[in-house]
């Protein structure tokens, strides 16, 4: 293997903190959830490095617990379908790599690229 392979390569599966969306029945019991708690989702594209850079450093400075907030991982390019329902439920653009925090149903958050590591997600729970 050489060095741009470990560059290059596309994710398998990131150490994900929470859970991964994988159908619209997730994306809707994640809505349902956001009157109990906040649902954060990071949208994250497979085959780009900036979204695996800065997936990998916002997993390695995550330290809120399952009782602050839920954690949600989407694979944009195995689910296009339920970014663009995202997109067009929340109303907000779709981009990538992309965080939204999610509370009684609205997005009262949300921020892109370098935007992701910088925001104080506190501030909104």
């Amino acid at each position: 293997m050489g060095i741009f392979d470990s560059i290059f390569k596309p994710d398998t599966k990131p150490l994900w903190p929470g859970i991964t969306i994988q159908s619209k029945a997730d994306f809707e019991l994640l809505i349902e959830n956001s009157f109990i708690r906040p649902q954060l989702i990071f949208k994250h594209s497979t085959r780009c490095s900036i979204s695996r850079y800065v997936l990998s450093d916002f997993i390695a400075h995550f330290t809120f617990s399952s009782d602050e907030l839920e954690a949600h991982y989407l694979d944009l390019l195995s689910y296009r379908e339920i970014s663009n329902q995202i997109a067009e439920q929340l109303e907000v653009i779709h981009q990538s790599p992309q965080i939204l925090l999610i509370k009684n149903g609205k997005v009262v958050v949300y921020t892109s690229h370098e935007g992701i590591n910088k925001i104080q997600l506190s501030i909104y729970l």
